[in-house]
Order: structure tokens, then sequence, then C-alpha cells
């Protein structure tokens, strides 16, 4: 990732990390649903989906000729600059510094990781918890004191599938912050009779509008990682250095049944 090329004192490469990693643990929440396997390596560019297509015609020795099916890796890429004068100040042991850059680079790259694992991709043969659940999904209602009720049919919706817990329910920001400030008639914060139906703290998942119920029984979504998430070097003039945050990755849908879309109201 040319790093060592880089205009950047070790101290300023742990800033610019610290602040890139603070920035993703918060923003990235698909992962916390996810079964994650890797990182296996730059190199590793495909998931074994196990399957074959015959090809059309045949070898010269009249053999049948099959390939194999595989899912290719996805490279995300998200380029920012940086002030050299704010490294400069790092160097000289300041202990703030303006590095918006690096937090809105990986605010970016938390987004496109997660609409693409909510979502799914499509162009690059991606599922999506949302887009492939064979669920029928619930609806999520206006009013925060119903919000019990949404959850409750959702798990019955796994259950009916036949999908036991752990359970965990990921919400968009308006939908969490309307669950958060909730209460019910006598004053009881809907939130904890939310949180008592599930088995893990309820996630803040900046790229959705709605939310999804799922499993974490495990074997049922699993995100494949071949370079996690990483920042390299592209090049610098004496007043900026540029540089990039990139991961490689796809995802494996085993079991669509064990998600159901939480729908955001409609407008």
């Amino acid at each position: 990732m040319n790093r060592e090329l880089a205009p950047l004192s070790q101290r300023a490469w742990e800033a610019v990390e610290s602040e890139a990693r603070e920035t993703l643990k918060l923003q990235l929440a698909a992962r916390r649903l996810y079964d994650f396997e890797g990182p296996l390596g730059w190199e590793h560019s495909a998931i074994d989906l196990g399957d074959v297509e015959v090809l059309e015609g045949a070898a010269p020795s009249g053999a049948m000729v099959r390939r194999r099916v595989v899912r290719p890796l996805v490279e995300l890429r998200v380029p920012f600059e940086i002030d050299r004068r704010e490294t400069e100040r790092v160097d000289r042991g300041a202990h703030t510094a303006d590095l918006d850059a690096v937090r809105e680079a990986a605010r970016l790259f938390a987004a496109a990781e997660d609409t693409a694992l909510f979502e799914g991709y499509a162009d690059a043969d991606l599922p999506g918890l949302l887009s492939d659940a064979t669920t029928e999904g619930v609806a999520l209602p206006r009013d925060p004191a119903a919000f019990p009720e949404a959850v409750e049919s959702g798990l019955e919706q796994l259950r009916q599938a036949g999908v036991g817990g752990p359970y965990a329910l990921a919400l968009g920001p308006e939908p969490y912050t309307a669950l958060h400030r909730g209460a019910n008639e006598a004053g009881y914060p809907v939130l904890r009779h939310v949180q008592r139906l599930l088995d893990e703290p309820v996630v803040w998942a900046p790229a959705l509008r709605g939310g999804v119920l799922v499993s974490l029984r495990g074997g049922d979504f699993k995100l494949v990682c071949g370079r996690d998430a990483a920042i390299g070097y592209l090049g610098h003039d004496e007043k900026r250095v540029r540089l990039y945050l990139e991961e490689s990755f796809s995802a494996e849908l085993r079991g669509p049944e064990a998600a159901v879309p939480m729908l955001p109201p409609l407008d």
C-alpha cells in the first residue's frame, strides 16, 4: 500500500489510523450481525459457492468441461487528503489536530459497506440481508409505544421459519432515536420493553432507513474479508498528503429466512 513512501511519521500514522478506527467502530453496523471470516489477505479473490456450470461444447477428447462457480470479492476504496500542517502539529506533540477528512472518509466507507451488506449489490452478485430476506417483514410503527408489538411480530416470523435465537435488532437513525426517546402511557421506557425481547443491545445502523431483526445463531450470514479496512498512500505535495481507505470483501447468505426486514413507515 506504499505506506513507506508517505511523508508521515509513526506518530502521525497512529493519529490518522486512530481517527479512522474510532469512526468505523461507531459507524459499521452490519458486521455486528454477520459472522466474520478473515482477513484472508489481499490475494484472496473469491468465495467458492460449491456449484459448477457445464460449458457449452466439448473438449477435444469428448470430455465434459465444467466450470466452478465463485463469487469474486469486491474492492472498496475511499480516497481522501489531509493537511500536512496538521500532521506536523501531531509530530510536535499536539493532542488535537484537524483530521476531519479522515473521519469523513471512514463514514463514507462504512456507509458503502453497510449498504452493500444490507441492501445487496447486484452488479457484484452480493446478497443483502434486506434484499434477499425470505420473510414477509414488519412495518415499523410511527408511535414508538407500538415498537414492542412490531418486534414481537418479527420474532414470530423467525420462530415460524424455525429460526432460533439469540436475536438482535438494528435500526436506522430515525427509528433508533424514536425508540430511545419513547415511553408508554405509564411512562415506562419503550426501549426497556424492546430490549427484554432481544438478546443483544439494539444496534445503531446509519445506513438503514428502517431496520432489520436477525438471529445470531450463526451460519446464516457471513462476511468474507480479504484485506480488512486499511489506509494506503497515493501521493503528496508540499501542502497535502493523499491517502485512501481500502478493503476487499464479499458475503454469503446461507439462511435468508433468519432476517426480518423492519420496514420504515410510509411517508
